[in-house]
């Protein structure tokens, strides 16, 4: 499609940088925001990266979109149904997102990536359990 020009050209250097909002919601959505870029990127390699790439896509979008999802939750079951499948998202892009790395298909320059994804793992269990 048209979006696969500008990645071809895509630097080195990832185009983001997280600042780590403390609204959650505000978070999630830079991070959504950062996996499109990490999917662009996968884009340029082979099949297997393509693949997993719409695998990270799909489950990166979702945690955001699923966290949203629970304010409109028509009971405080279905919130946290909603947010426990936003963290479920969380761990899968996680597992992909190091499957990526340590295969060579990323380098270093993604590490944050990884890192944003942990770490708004963490946060969540924490925000489930009940803590802060």
């Amino acid at each position: 499609g048209s979006w696969l020009a500008p990645c071809m050209s895509m630097n080195k250097k990832p185009p983001f940088k997280f600042a780590k909002p403390y609204d959650l919601r505000d978070r999630l959505f830079e991070y959504a925001r950062a996996i499109v870029y990490v999917a662009q990127y996968l884009h340029t390699k082979d099949d297997v990266a393509r693949s997993l790439a719409d695998q990270i896509l799909r489950a990166g979008q979702s945690a955001g979109a699923n966290y949203e999802e629970a304010d409109d939750g028509s009971s405080s079951a279905d919130t946290r149904g909603k947010r426990r499948i936003s963290l479920r998202e969380l761990k899968e892009a996680l597992f992909r997102l190091r499957v990526v790395r340590e295969t060579g298909y990323l380098g270093p320059e993604y590490d944050e990536v990884i890192q944003e994804t942990l770490e708004l793992s963490r946060r969540q269990w924490r925000e489930r359990d009940g803590g802060t």
